[in-house]
């Protein structure tokens, strides 16, 4: 598996629903198939929204954590 301190970080904590995801899904635009984003998030829906974008959109949900009310995710761009 891919190193979690190679992948480009992004900070989403504090923005609720649909932000995490509109927001992965204009970062991950611009990458090129293959790059490993790291995002953290607060907002409780993600888990499940991030999950459905990946799957949704061709990309691979790596990992996915939870660390008290922060959410830890890792996603390679489909």
């Amino acid at each position: 598996m891919i190193a979690s301190e190679t992948a480009i970080f992004y900070d989403f904590k504090g923005l609720q629903c649909p932000l995490p995801v509109l927001k992965t899904r204009k970062k991950l635009q611009d990458l090129q198939a293959g790059t490993v984003i790291r995002i953290e998030t607060t907002d409780p829906l993600s888990p499940l929204d991030i999950a459905h974008f990946c799957q949704s959109e061709g990309h691979t949900l790596l990992e996915q954590q939870s660390e008290g009310r922060i959410f830890h995710f890792l996603i390679q761009k489909g």
